[in-house]
């Protein structure tokens, strides 16, 4: 029989042979707590050098007073190297020049000329994970059961279950057809009971969405 399964507020949940935590990867809710970041519960980050401050490792420019959010859902996959610059990182590039002067001094930041507006939320859906490397630039949103390529540079809207890569990220395919995504979306098998996602592992992980279906917990 297979062990217990771990806490979602368990800071390391990757046991060793010997028995000691692996430091190197955590679940990030019970270790983000910064008031722009939200995150889901299973959601963990890798990092081969771990930081003291995970949300400061993961969004530099994202601060306690920015104007945005970082979203990010159930059960996402975080590979090091991983960095999401949120809107809070950008400069005004609409008039001549895209210098910062407001960060060096003189009157309040946010009534001068060269403060850029409020940018957007950046969100990430449920299931999503992000390779070694890449860069998630500020307003992105990303759907469900996304895939992202080491060292891709992603922007924009990306559609949910595709496989996207590179710099510009582009998506190479979808990893289902559309019918098949709409089903999976319907089912959003992230938010089911733990218990019942353990259940159904193998159908999570195989390709019977049919048998997905019938795992489904009955409402009602």
């Amino acid at each position: 029989m297979p062990g217990p399964f771990a806490d979602p507020n368990t800071v390391n949940p990757v046991l060793l042979p010997d028995g000691s935590a692996h430091a190197g990867t955590v679940f990030l809710k019970p270790v983000l707590d910064h008031p722009r970041i939200e995150v889901g519960e299973y959601s963990y980050a890798s990092a081969h050098h771990p930081p003291d401050d995970w949300a400061a490792h993961l969004a530099p420019y994202l601060y306690p007073t920015s104007p945005e959010t970082l979203r990010i859902g159930r059960f996402c996959q975080i590979a090091s190297g991983v960095q999401f610059i949120t809107a809070s990182a950008n400069h005004r590039h609409d008039g001549i020049s895209s210098f910062p002067f407001m960060i060096f001094g003189g009157d309040d930041p946010m009534s001068r000329p060269s403060m850029p507006k409020p940018g957007r939320d950046t969100i990430i859906g449920n299931d999503v994970w992000i390779g070694t490397g890449a860069t998630v630039l500020p307003g992105a949103e990303i759907g469900n059961g996304v895939i992202i390529g080491a060292g891709a540079v992603v922007s924009g809207r990306v559609p949910s279950y595709s496989v996207v890569a590179g710099n510009p990220a582009r998506v190479l395919r979808f990893r289902f057809d559309a019918e098949t995504i709409a089903r999976l979306e319907r089912l959003a098998w992230w938010e089911w009971p733990i218990e019942t996602i353990l259940s159904a592992e193998a159908e999570i992980c195989g390709g019977d969405v049919d048998a997905l279906e019938r795992r489904a917990p009955r409402v009602g």
